[in-house]
């Protein structure tokens, strides 16, 4: 078994191979990979990010990016579903903003089957909310509770979540904003079928409608005045890398299948396996460089720096373009072996072009930095600070 499949003691290889093998097909339909899910259902990963203080393993931030790298390797789309979940956990793990009861329920829940959690933050005109902005989904109270009604965008596995986490204002004066958790199958919750990217095909990452949800009055968290309610990217770092480390494991499928067809590539006129040659140990060179410093770069963040906004940030950057750059040198290097279906490596190449879409985005993080820069040099330069004379 390989050292990188096996997390916190957790042999992965099986469930790993299980999903690559149905990845595929949920990729060429576009469905739902209930395979995949089941499978990471069954290998008992989709609350590994739990509190102990539940009974749960409480995995910290390095070990969470191990396992997101080895679930991206079988099933980016997969992965991504399955962190959202896990995210979501490892949130109430050093919060606690759920409430305890509905909390517990929906851990107890989790021990009948697949329990799928994740956000429902962006909108059409909002865009993403690492942007600025409120929300427009209004939650109106009612004598039960809240009536919830908007529109979600990019809700990754909305298709299958069993809770929604809707970030919704308040009809309040002076307004709130805050989480409300609406189940999945909730009357007056519409799926609109809007998911048609490049990569990530089976995500489902679809727009949600919500028309007069009920949810109770109980269901809700983290509700704070409308003009302190915006999102900290700065604090959202080190989750965002953890994303970052799924299509790490993409990147290391994409130079297992170029080694792969390395290996087996044998020219009449070269009598032996193309391997041997000088340009592709070269460019297996290159990319073992691009794809192992992009792990290193990640896992040394999370394991050193995980309370330090700026390194996360810049991991987050330079793992994502090495990243990107390795499936591409793969790519290009097989020509048209390259880009068929045949090799994977045309999937592996649609699915990392996804690495530094999610939030922060790129031009977001390098303000976010440059900012910071400034703020440096400024605060040397402040006469407090300078040395006595």
């Amino acid at each position: 078994m390989r050292d990188d499949l096996l997390v916190a003691g957790l042999d992965l290889s099986g469930t790993v191979a299980r999903l690559a093998a149905a990845a595929p097909s949920a990729d060429a339909a576009g469905t739902f990979p209930r395979e995949g899910i089941r499978a990471v259902h069954e290998a008992g990963l989709l609350e590994a990010s739990v509190a102990a203080r539940y009974g749960g393993r409480d995995l910290p931030l390095g070990d969470l990016a191990r396992l997101a790298a080895a679930l991206g390797r079988g099933d980016p789309s997969v992965a991504l579903i399955s962190l959202m979940t896990l995210l979501t956990h490892r949130q109430q793990a050093i919060g606690g903003l759920w409430p305890e009861a509905l909390y517990r329920r929906v851990l107890a829940e989790a021990g009948r089957g697949p329990v799928l959690l994740n956000a429902a933050r962006g909108e059409p005109e909002l865009g993403s909310p690492a942007r600025g902005g409120l929300p427009r989904t209004r939650a109106r109270r009612t004598a039960r509770g809240w009536a919830i009604s908007g529109t979600k965008r990019f809700v990754t596995g909305c298709e299958g979540l069993s809770y929604i986490l809707v970030w919704a204002g308040t009809d309040e004066i002076p307004q709130r904003v805050g989480t409300f958790v609406v189940p999945g199958g909730a009357p007056g919750l519409r799926i609109v079928e809007s998911w048609a990217s490049l990569g990530l095909r089976a995500s489902g990452s679809h727009d949600v409608v919500l028309d007069e949800v009920e949810v109770g009055a109980e269901d809700v968290f983290g509700l704070a005045p409308a003009d302190i309610a915006g999102q900290d990217n700065r604090a959202q770092a080190a989750l965002a890398l953890v994303v970052t480390a799924l299509y790490l494991g993409v990147a290391e499928a994409a130079r297992d299948a170029f080694l792969a067809f390395a290996e087996e590539r044998v020219p009449a006129n070269l009598g032996y396996p193309v391997a041997r040659t000088e340009r592709f140990v070269a460019l297996a060179g290159e990319i073992d460089l691009l794809v192992g410093g992009a792990r290193q770069i990640i896992l040394s963040a999370l394991d050193h720096a995980s309370d330090a906004p700026g390194t996360l940030l810049r991991a987050r950057l330079l793992a994502g373009r090495q990243i990107k750059q390795a499936v591409q040198l793969a790519v290009g290097a097989l020509g048209n072996p390259g880009l068929s279906r045949d090799t994977g490596l045309e999937r592996h190449f649609r699915d990392v072009q996804s690495v530094l879409v999610h939030a922060p985005q790129e031009d977001t993080v390098i303000a976010l930095l440059g900012r910071g820069a400034f703020a440096a040099v400024a605060e040397a330069a402040r006469p407090d600070r300078r040395p006595a004379a």
